[in-house]
C-alpha cells in the first residue's frame, strides 16, 4: 500500500510541487506508515499549470496513551500546548508516542529534510574569570590546562579549512581577563578577509556582556554593532544552561542571569541579527525547570522571532565535582524525550538540532525520528565537551552525516548558519575533513 501510494503521489504531484514537500519521499514505509494516516488531494491549477496538493497528517490515536491524547489533538490542530502539557509529556514513559507527536511538528515545519552545516570550531581560549561548577573547560592562567591561541594560528587553521568547503566558523571562549578590544576586532577582520562569504558565528551572551562591560566599556547594543561591523555574522546560543535562578546559583554562580542572557539575544534580534538557543540539562534541574526554560525561550521568540534553532545538550559529568560529583550521565531515553518535548513545545522555533558531540552520532541519528531535523555540523575539532570527558569524535565528515540521515529515512541537505538550504561549496576532496589541527598557544 505504501509503495502504491508513493507512486500515486509521485505521478499526481508532478513537477510544480514546492521542493520542501516532496511527498513521495516524506513517508518511507519502514518509518511513518504505521504511525500516520495520510489524506491527500490534488488538482491541476489551469492558471499556473502546476499541480496543487493539500494533505493533512493524522496520528494513530490507538498508539497514544489516553492521558496524552488531548495534547496530541492540540498538536494535530496546530494549537499551542501549555507548560503543564509540557510537564505531562516529560513525565510519560511512552517514548514512541512522544516521537509520533514530535514528528508531526517536524514534518509540518521541515518536510522530510534533515540538515547539517559544514563548519569549523574554534575555541580561542579557555582562560576565564568565572569558575562555573559544571565546567571542566575553563581555567585560570596559572592552570596547566590553560590555553590561549594567537590570531595568526586561528587564521591559519580557518584558512586550511576553507578548501574543504566550510561555510561557517563557530568561535567561543572563556571570559578572558586581559585580551584587548583590538584583539577581538582584529581577529574578526582577518577572518572576514579570508573569505567574505564565510559566516562568523561567535560569542555567547555572557561573552558579549563581558566584552561590553569589561573590555569595550560600551553598551551591549553598541558592542554588538561594533562586532558586526568587523565581521560578526551571528551570536551563539551557549550559556543559557537552565534559567531557574536557584539552579544557576548552584551550577554557575556568578554567570549572567536568565534575564541578562535573554536581553543580549533580544538586543541582537532587534538589530536584525539571528541566533540559536540552548539548554544544558541532566544535572540538578527538575522537569519543571526544563519546562520553564522552554517557556522563557518561546516567549522571547514570540517577541522577536530571532531564534533560528534550538540546540539542547546533556551535562557531561565525567570531570564533575562538588554538588555535581554524584550526577550520572543522562540516559538515551532522557535525551530523546527531551528532544521530543522540546520539538512539541517550541512551536515557533523552526529547527531542532541534535548535537552529536553530546549525543554521539548513532543516537543523534535515532533522534531524527523524535522531532529532530538537523544534525549540527562537521565541527572539525571541538574542545569544551571533550575537556569535560566526552568520548565522541571531534569531527564528522560530510559523508558520515549524509549517510546517517539517509539511513534514517530522511533526505540530507547542507544548510547555512541560518538553517537555509544551500549547495555545497567546491572542495578539494568532497566529503573529506581535515585531520584535527592543534593550535599553538600564544
Amino acid at each position: 500500500m505504501a509503495e502504491h501510494l508513493n507512486r500515486l503521489l509521485d505521478v499526481r504531484t508532478g513537477q510544480g510541487l514546492q521542493e520542501k514537500w516532496q511527498l513521495g519521499k516524506i513517508y518511507p514505509a519502514a518509518h511513518s506508515w504505521p504511525w500516520f494516516l495520510l489524506q491527500a488531494t490534488s488538482g491541476l491549477c489551469m492558471l499556473c499549470c502546476r499541480w496543487s496538493v493539500t494533505f493533512s497528517l493524522r496520528m494513530n490515536y490507538q498508539l497514544i496513551p489516553k492521558e496524552l491524547r488531548p495534547i496530541a489533538e492540540k498538536v494535530e490542530a496546530q494549537q499551542r500546548i501549555s507548560e503543564a502539557d509540557a510537564l505531562s509529556l516529560y513525565r510519560t514513559n511512552d517514548l514512541n508516542a512522544l516521537g509520533m507527536i514530535a514528528n508531526v511538528v517536524r514534518e509540518r515545519a521541515n518536510g522530510n529534510y534533515a540538515t547539517y552545516i559544514h563548519n569549523r570550531y574554534i575555541n580561542y581560549s579557555n582562560i576565564c574569570i568565572l569558575s562555573c561548577q559544571f565546567c571542566a573547560f575553563a581555567a585560570k592562567k596559572r592552570d596547566a590546562h590553560a590555553f590561549e591561541y594567537a590570531i595568526d594560528e586561528i587564521v591559519r587553521v580557518v584558512s586550511d579549512a576553507l578548501p574543504l568547503g566550510v561555510t561557517e566558523v563557530h568561535m567561543v571562549g572563556g571570559l578572558h581577563p586581559t585580551l584587548k578590544k583590538e584583539w577581538y576586532l582584529d581577529l574578526l577582520r582577518r577572518l572576514r578577509a579570508l573569505d567574505p562569504q564565510l559566516h562568523i558565528k561567535a560569542f555567547t551572551a555572557i561573552e558579549v556582556r563581558h566584552l561590553a562591560q569589561r573590555i569595550f566599556r560600551m553598551p551591549i547594543r553598541d558592542t554588538l554593532e561594533t562586532l558586526r561591523e568587523e565581521g560578526l555574522g551571528s551570536i551563539t546560543g551557549g550559556g543559557a544552561e537552565i534559567f531557574d535562578p536557584g539552579v544557576r546559583d548552584q551550577v554557575c554562580r556568578g554567570k549572567e542571569t536568565a534575564a541578562e542572557w535573554l536581553d543580549v539575544h533580544r538586543t541582537w534580534h532587534s538589530m536584525g541579527g539571528r541566533s540559536t538557543c540552548t539548554m544544558l540539562y541532566g544535572h540538578i534541574e527538575t522537569l519543571a525547570h526544563r519546562a520553564d526554560h522552554l517557556r522563557q525561550l518561546r516567549r522571547l521568540q514570540d517577541e522577536t522571532g530571532g531564534f533560528t534553532g534550538f540546540v539542547p545538550f546533556a551535562f557531561e559529568p565525567s570531570q564533575s565535582h562538588g554538588i555535581l560529583a554524584h550526577i550520572k550521565r543522562a540516559s538515551a531515553f532522557d535525551q530523546l524525550r527531551n528532544l521530543a518535548v522540546s520539538r512539541i513545545y517550541l512551536d515557533n522555533i523552526d529547527h531542532l538540532t541534535a548535537y552529536w558531540v553530546s549525543l554521539g552520532l548513532p543516537l543523534a541519528q535515532v533522534s531524527l525520528s523524535y522531532g529532530v531535523d538537523d544534525l549540527h555540523g562537521t565541527i572539525l575539532e571541538e574542545k569544551i565537551f571533550h575537556m569535560a570527558g566526552a568520548t565522541t569524535p571531534q569531527q564528522q565528515t560530510v559523508a558520515a552525516l549524509e549517510h546517517a540521515i539517509r539511513e534514517a529515512g530522511r533526505e540530507p541537505v547542507q544548510r547555512d548558519s541560518h538553517y537555509r538550504h544551500v549547495s555545497p561549496r567546491p572542495t578539494s576532496e568532497r566529503g573529506a575533513a581535515s585531520p584535527p589541527v592543534e593550535l599553538a598557544c600564544a
